[in-house]
């Protein structure tokens, strides 16, 4: 199945590209990689919410902030190659803007991968790195490298 059909099959809809928040571009073909920038939880231009996980913001929201961060980076993929031509996701980077003592990075990045793991049918390689911002004040920032055919 190509990754439309995944899609439609999930029932998920990829957003528009997010616009970027500084001087970048959302996404790059290299070779045959699509490398993304990272993505935030934009949701129609705005964050839906700001702030530290574990003080200000819940795990489970931060979740639903990385499947979101997700959706915006396929969407980046899209924008410079054909979804149909994504043969699968080989690295994933979760930032999460971390409380002082939050430790649970991994679980928030599981909003991605668990995303991710509905659309293709082999894992890919994850990195969950807790951070002291993120730009915005972003809970949550993706970024992913997808490999094409």
């Amino acid at each position: 199945m190509t990754l439309r059909e995944r899609l439609a099959d999930a029932g998920v809809t990829l957003p528009p590209v997010a616009k970027p928040v500084a001087a970048y571009t959302p996404a790059r073909l290299v070779g045959r990689q699509v490398w993304t920038s990272g993505q935030l939880p934009m949701v129609d231009g705005a964050l839906p919410r700001v702030g530290h996980v574990g003080s200000d913001v819940s795990t489970e929201d931060a979740r639903a902030d990385a499947r979101q961060c997700t959706l915006n980076a396929l969407a980046a993929v899209g924008s410079v190659v054909d979804l149909d031509q994504v043969l699968r996701i080989t690295k994933v980077t979760v930032f999460v803007n971390s409380a002082p003592d939050f430790t649970d990075q991994a679980l928030v990045a599981n909003g991605a991968s668990e995303l991710l793991g509905e659309l293709f049918d082999e894992a890919h390689v994850r990195s969950a790195v807790g951070v002291a911002t993120l730009p915005l004040g972003a809970p949550v920032e993706v970024e992913l490298i997808a490999e094409v055919g």
